[in-house]
């Protein structure tokens, strides 16, 4: 590995306009140098528009350009496992978006090359960057709580909820291209933030159903599941609620105080005997550089792996088991 990781974009779609693309640019020993979409005139116009000197819209192209020596996937997560399996067997380490793939035992190959092959890989769990979710694990650290006894989950959300990325051909409620709807389009920054605060979960189980019949995939799911500790955690999903009582919240109850977030919003409530606090943490432009800034340093040789290919498989794995109630390896 040089001593600047030159990067290029499998699948150059919405999520990379804003949350990601720019901040390849903008973080240290980082450069975005080529981008690809099988669309070839929307792959050109977002290198015109975001100032990357090469474009393709084939994937290996991509990632056999000489140019590029690490490979970001954020295409559907039904080819995640194709790519990423291409550019590490082409020696260049990967950083795929989440879900890491569409079940665990396709996220396991996908670390067996890695391992076989000894190129880096991480998931983008880029929460794990976000200042407000450190904070909150200081928190915990602390037992600014105390023991923390419960942790409570709840995603509800209207059909047409702000908060989920619609495209022309609605991908994310396809199983064949991304399992189990929407609940593994957004589960996977709940359940890997809720292993980064308490570590590996134990004893994971749950039911799903389709409710509303809008698409095939799953739209509610329940889950429970063991954190360290014994702490007992249990979990709700729906994507098909009236808008005036969807919420995104967790709770964690302890026994000296309560800490209250939404993973997808910016503020924390912590209450304890000696009253409320509510603390704002306004995110970053682009919500994944903290995250691309460790992964930049991982891929160097500076730094440990911020969210490793084990870290998405136990996410992957609860998963599987709140909407199956059981793997599906």
């Amino acid at each position: 590995m040089s001593n600047k990781i030159n990067w290029g974009i499998i699948g150059c779609g919405n999520v990379t306009e804003v949350k990601s693309g720019p901040a390849f640019n903008k973080v240290a020993d980082s450069s975005l140098v080529a981008v690809m979409r099988r669309n070839a005139a929307k792959a050109e116009d977002y290198a015109k528009r975001h100032g990357v000197p090469k474009w393709y819209d084939d994937a290996m192209q991509l990632i056999n350009d000489p140019a590029v020596n690490a490979i970001y996937i954020a295409t559907p997560p039904g080819s995640h496992e194709q790519y990423a399996v291409a550019a590490m067997e082409a020696g260049k380490p990967v950083y795929v978006e989440k879900p890491m793939s569409l079940n665990v035992a396709s996220c396991m190959r996908m670390q067996e090359v890695s391992e076989k092959t000894g190129v880096k890989l991480c998931v983008a769990h880029y929460r794990r960057g976000l200042p407000m979710f450190n904070y909150i694990k200081k928190l915990l650290d602390e037992k600014k709580i105390g023991d923390v006894r419960t942790v409570r989950l709840s995603m509800l959300q209207p059909d047409k909820s702000a908060m989920i990325t619609n495209t022309e051909d609605n991908w994310r409620v396809d199983p064949a291209i991304a399992g189990a709807g929407l609940f593994y389009d957004l589960a996977p920054h709940q359940l890997d933030i809720i292993q980064y605060f308490f570590g590996q979960a134990t004893d994971p189980a749950g039911v799903s159903a389709n409710q509303a019949g809008l698409y095939v995939a799953e739209d509610v799911v329940t889950g429970t599941m063991r954190l360290r500790g014994n702490i007992l955690f249990s979990g709700q999903w729906c994507y098909t609620v009236a808008s005036s009582v969807q919420e995104d919240i967790v709770e964690m109850y302890g026994s000296a105080g309560k800490i209250s977030f939404p993973v997808f919003g910016y503020e924390v409530k912590i209450t304890t005997e000696e009253g409320e606090e509510t603390l704002p943490f306004p995110p970053p432009a682009h919500i994944q550089q903290p995250m691309i800034e460790k992964i930049t340093q991982y891929f160097l040789g500076n730094g440990d792996n911020p969210c490793s290919a084990a870290d998405g498989i136990s996410a992957m794995k609860i998963m599987e088991a709140f909407a199956y109630g059981h793997s599906k390896q």
